[in-house]
């Protein structure tokens, strides 16, 4: 059974004159960062590796959650390709996760987590909001294999406000 946990970076700012790619979190979403991974910490089990953009937003993100979670820095990655809006290189990464890992977090971006996580999983979710969390499994051995698999939980920071 292969077990993926996507969130979707939390609130970033827009008042700094950075190319996209630097954009910070804003106060809200460090604390719906908070928020949300020591809420996830209590609920899941730890992945095993969490990947994530090397978007500023999305690394400040992945951090509250690797904290969290107790990941050590091993376990954690930035692969640039996660910096992706239509969900191509999410699923192309997804698919070629090593077989040896049963549960990975990918931390990333807005349309393409809402596209994946909908893809994937058999609920239908209008939109995974910033800070968004969804749990998805799949009976699948392969990453290669998985296809449709169960949406599982979600946790959201309006539900925990």
């Amino acid at each position: 059974m292969k077990t993926l946990y996507l969130v979707r970076h939390a609130k970033s700012s827009w008042k700094h004159d950075v190319e996209d790619h630097k954009r910070p979190l804003k106060g809200r979403g460090e604390r719906d960062g908070k928020l949300v991974s020591k809420k996830v910490a209590k609920e899941i089990d730890p992945p095993q590796r969490i990947i994530t953009s090397d978007a500023t937003r999305a690394l400040s993100t992945a951090h509250f959650f690797k904290d969290a979670l107790e990941i050590d820095e091993t376990n954690f990655e930035t692969n640039h390709d996660l910096y992706d809006f239509s969900g191509q290189n999410v699923m192309r990464i997804i698919k070629s996760l090593p077989d040896s890992l049963d549960k990975i977090m990918i931390v990333g971006h807005n349309h393409a987590f809402t596209s994946v996580a909908n893809m994937l999983g058999n609920r239908y979710i209008d939109n995974v909001p910033t800070c968004g969390f969804v749990m998805l499994q799949f009976d699948e051995k392969k990453w290669s294999d998985i296809t449709t698999g169960e949406t599982v939980k979600t946790i959201f920071p309006r539900d925990l406000k």
